[in-house]
């Protein structure tokens, strides 16, 4: 076996889906096994966040979604007991970080066709439901997999096995993966109600608002078409009845015309985290490496985090411009953000939403912190495996960006016009060298494979420099001052948007050090 046999994604939810996306959108072969005969129908996650935004705008999966979501700029916190305002996080104000400084409501299997679709148009065919993971092989060169499908039994050759089966994972299973964490007594209740909360009865309360309460919060979400209540459901206590989440509702919203439940669901609160992530050619990833029940929307947007992360590393492998080392990074990167990151996050939110003191608080103050860190832009990864990592970021204003961070996405004009910086490093790995291209400086061509250089400037390149076709313009200096770097910084950007590193008097051959330190020698070839 080899590197031209597909990549094989075990788990056809939102997760094993954006990540075969992803993988298609770098030209990596995937095909993608759904062990049910169709996509769920029941009532899950509703709420993306803003980096799960850029991540399906990168992939090219994005607008389909936008069109069918509710977009939302404020996230309320309330008290219930008093209906006052305790916080409200305007995203509004994240527009020097992001093109999506906004969040957006929708549910998860009004999600799934439509990554379904976007799969379809990138790898035509690459999705088979009805197909049951029963075994595999790792023969060290490629993975053998043996799969129950409508026909009868299926066998799979292929290159790397990637296990996004969910939090009762045949591939962990199957590894002899050990689960750490716990699971929480107090279940949650979900119901979807048809509802008028905007005319005939109005509310106007955020569309996303969650409200706390020390005998039972809630949360409210505006769903496209419906309205969605979260309640928690003490230990032991019953299944509730449709009619009895109707009469709930009522509780909290008072009198309207009519109320109609739409859908209900009731499911296990878990913060549980697999003892490794990758075995030799097989990857966990989602809630098969970190079931995290979602507060502030932390399960299905943290999942998104790994599909981010391992697609761009599989292509440089597949194209020969890396060795295996590329991808040590990805269980390195995840894992603490996962762990300690939106477990530790959730783990706040439910305290602060009971009104508990034993909960550490990771919200400060400022919105553009608060905002920052709820759409879930606050991330930064440990790029040089130090321990340097964090998920929060604090204060009223933006602040400079350090090595492990989400670069900021913000508009420059390159050779053929308008462009963004994520749109740049979409495909490869970008070293923007801050310095004025009136003196002319050294800004190599594309010679390593997934490198390339830009001058970033606010004076424009003439066309008779010979940087015109390696040169940002930079207006004002936006770009560098949102950086937070001097005359002469380089700053090398990873394909995810990830700062890989910061060279604070960068050479074109320091950058080529760094970049192969981070994927390892390329081979020029598949392996």
């Amino acid at each position: 076996m080899s590197n031209e046999h597909p990549v094989a994604v075990v788990g056809g939810g939102p997760i094993g889906l954006v990540t075969a996306i992803g993988l298609a959108h770098y030209g990596v072969p995937v095909v993608v096994f759904e062990e049910d005969d169709r996509l769920s129908l029941d009532t899950k996650a509703g709420t993306i966040l803003t980096r799960t935004l850029e991540v399906l705008h990168r992939y090219g999966a994005l607008d389909d979604v936008l069109r069918n979501a509710v977009r939302v700029d404020e996230i309320g916190e309330l008290d219930r007991a008093t209906n006052t305002s305790t916080l409200s996080v305007r995203t509004g104000d994240l527009t020097e970080d992001t093109r999506y400084p906004f969040v957006i409501n929708i549910p998860q299997h009004e999600l799934e066709p439509l990554l379904r679709e976007a799969l379809e148009r990138k790898a035509p065919g690459s999705l088979r439901m009805g197909h049951r993971l029963r075994e595999f092989t790792d023969h060290g060169d490629g993975v053998e997999l043996v799969l129950d499908g409508p026909a009868g039994e299926v066998r799979q050759e292929a290159s790397y096995l990637l296990g996004c089966d969910g939090g009762r994972s045949t591939v962990r299973e199957r590894l002899g993966i050990t689960v750490e964490g716990k699971t929480l007594e107090e279940r949650y209740t979900l119901v979807d109600l048809k509802v008028d909360l905007d005319l005939a009865n109005p509310r106007d309360y955020p569309y996303l608002a969650y409200f706390g309460d020390p005998q039972e919060w809630m949360v409210l979400v505006r769903q496209p078409h419906c309205w969605r209540f979260l309640f928690p459901l003490g230990p032991g206590k019953p299944e509730p009845t449709r009619e009895e989440l109707a009469e709930k509702v009522a509780r909290f919203i008072g009198e309207t015309d009519t109320v109609v439940v739409l859908g209900t669901n009731v499911y296990s609160v878990h913060h549980r985290v697999a003892g490794t992530w990758n075995v030799g050619r097989v990857f966990l990833m989602g809630d098969a490496a970190h079931l995290i029940t979602p507060m502030w929307a932390l399960g299905l947007n943290t999942g998104i985090l790994d599909a981010s992360n391992l697609p761009w590393r599989l292509a440089w492998l597949f194209r020969g411009w890396a060795d295996e080392k590329v991808l040590a990074g990805y269980e390195q990167e995840q894992a603490p953000v996962a762990i300690k990151g939106s477990g530790a996050l959730a783990e706040a939110a439910r305290a602060n939403m009971g009104r508990r003191t034993d909960g550490v608080s990771l919200m400060g103050a400022g919105n553009w912190g608060n905002a920052f860190t709820r759409a879930l832009l606050g991330v930064r990864l440990d790029v040089d495996g130090d321990g340097d990592w964090s998920m929060a970021k604090s204060g009223d204003a933006p602040v400079p960006v350090v090595a492990g961070d989400r670069a900021p996405d913000l508009p420059v004009f390159g050779p053929d016009g308008l462009t963004y910086l994520h749109d740049l490093v979409a495909d490869s790995f970008v070293a923007l060298h801050f310095t004025d291209a009136r003196r002319q400086p050294e800004i190599p061509a594309p010679t390593v494979p997934g490198l390339r250089h830009y001058v970033v400037s606010r004076w424009d390149a003439p066309h008779d420099s010979g940087l015109r076709d390696r040169a940002l313009f930079d207006p004002a200096d936006r770009v560098r001052r949102r950086f937070g770097v001097g005359e002469g910084t380089v700053v090398l950007l990873r394909p995810d948007a990830h700062v890989a590193a910061i060279l604070p008097a960068g050479t074109p051959e320091e950058v080529t050090a760094k970049y192969v330190g981070i994927v390892g020698q390329p081979v020029l070839s598949p392996t």
